[in-house]
């Protein structure tokens, strides 16, 4: 029994990281927050949601989160205050507009630039092959007979 609620307790410890402090006494605006949580990144921890981190700089943007949505703020505008203030990165889902769209579209672009121009020096290459370092009739006889032994 002992062990089945360490495990438990192992298994579910990291699922959320907000305090009990934190939590606000409006279940909606509670549930509001959570989900805006879920879609903003941690800038200490890389790929961890706020919600799930226990950086202090996640405890901060949770709190600050909570404090927009208080103050009346939409979910719209409580992640654009959190954008302007500390950039597109804090986004785990980045908006695809401007330079992000450019990233996003520069692989797939670079990827088929160098299929197209492989596809062409491989063309270019075989149809260029000059007549002189083919073989002869007399040549192919000859490794023919070579070869058959």
């Amino acid at each position: 029994m002992k062990r089945l609620a360490l495990i438990l307790s192992l298994i579910a410890s990291p699922l959320f990281a907000v305090q009990p402090d934190e939590v606000l006494d409006d279940p909606a605006l509670e549930a509001r927050a959570r989900e805006l949580s879920t879609g903003l990144r941690c800038l200490v921890c890389r790929n961890e949601n706020i919600d799930a981190s226990n950086a202090t700089l996640a405890r901060d943007l949770r709190l600050l989160v909570r404090a927009r949505l208080v103050a009346g703020d939409s979910d719209a505008e409580a992640v654009d205050f959190i954008v302007d203030r500390y950039g597109e990165y804090v986004l785990l889902q980045p908006r695809a507009t401007g330079s992000t769209l450019v990233l996003w579209l520069a692989g797939p672009a670079m990827l088929l630039a160098g299929a197209g121009i492989a596809i062409f020096y491989v063309r270019r290459r075989s149809a260029a092959a000059p007549e002189e370092d083919r073989l002869s009739d007399d040549e192919a006889a000859r490794l023919r007979d070579i070869l058959d032994g």
